[in-house]
């Protein structure tokens, strides 16, 4: 937003100064010819701006069209439904990632990997959540309190708060059953994953293979000042390797029939 602006008002004042100039009858024809490059430098930035914003939106209607109706059935796991407005959402987070990582997601390939991938997580989610709630875990209100108090302290104000919902399609009541189900996740990950310490030889292996695959000329950075940073994503590592053999473990003796 910053970038147009400046934009937009380096277009203006080169165009108030040519036309100031022509008044004056030319008297300066060097400030004429600097005023006259300005605006056609201003012009080419406006042109390019206007391309990127079309190339943008030409992106993301390829993007919304590998979606689905909201109420169309796309899985249906142990007899639980998968609907299209859960895949949609699920769907822009991975054409996300897959566009962070220089993938294109409107080609072809790319567009059967992001839907498969998508069911896939969908599907392991679902298997996850079913065997929490078969476990009995239960969010508690003050849990789910708890959490919401600190989502909503991120935003200036209530209305500030409300107008993010809106934006993001939600109703407090669904946030709430979101923030019931990480609570819950958490449980079980804290209680029946069983995850292991990440160990200080752990953290000082992971450092210097890092270090290792640094580009010559990048500076690394000290230990001690990244630590903390490297075992937060070893631990994240661990959990998801976790999650991923007890997701297989829970497809072994489920039923599962993708739509889609």
């Amino acid at each position: 937003m910053k970038k147009l602006l400046l934009t937009l008002i380096i277009g203006l004042l080169a165009f108030t100064l040519a036309a100031c100039n022509n008044d004056e009858d030319k008297k300066d024809s060097a400030n004429a010819n600097e005023s006259t490059e300005e605006k056609a430098k201003a012009d080419e930035e406006k042109a390019d701006e206007k391309q990127a914003a079309a190339d943008a939106e030409e992106m993301q209607k390829k993007l919304d069209a590998q979606k689905v109706k909201e109420d169309t059935v796309v899985a249906i796991v142990n007899g639980q439904e998968i609907k299209g407005a859960e895949y949609n959402d699920a769907l822009s987070i991975s054409q996300t990632q897959f566009q962070s990582m220089g993938q294109d997601p409107t080609s072809e390939d790319i567009a059967k990997q992001l839907k498969d991938y998508t069911l896939e997580s969908l599907v392991g989610q679902t298997l996850l959540m079913q065997e929490i709630d078969k476990k009995g875990y239960k969010a508690t209100e003050e849990a789910i309190n708890k959490d919401l108090e600190t989502l909503k302290a991120q935003y200036k104000d209530e209305k500030a708060f409300n107008e993010a919902l809106k934006q993001n399609n939600l109703t407090l009541d669904e946030l709430k059953t979101q923030i019931s189900d990480k609570v819950k996740y958490s449980q079980y990950i804290e209680k029946d994953l069983n995850i292991e310490e990440v160990t200080e030889k752990e953290l000082k292996e992971y450092y210097d293979s890092m270090a290792s695959q640094a580009e010559e000329g990048t500076e690394t950075p000290k230990y001690e000042d990244v630590k903390e940073q490297l075992k937060l994503q070893l631990e994240q590592q661990k959990t998801q390797e976790k999650l991923a053999a007890k997701v297989e473990e829970l497809r072994k003796g489920a039923k599962i029939d993708l739509k889609i």
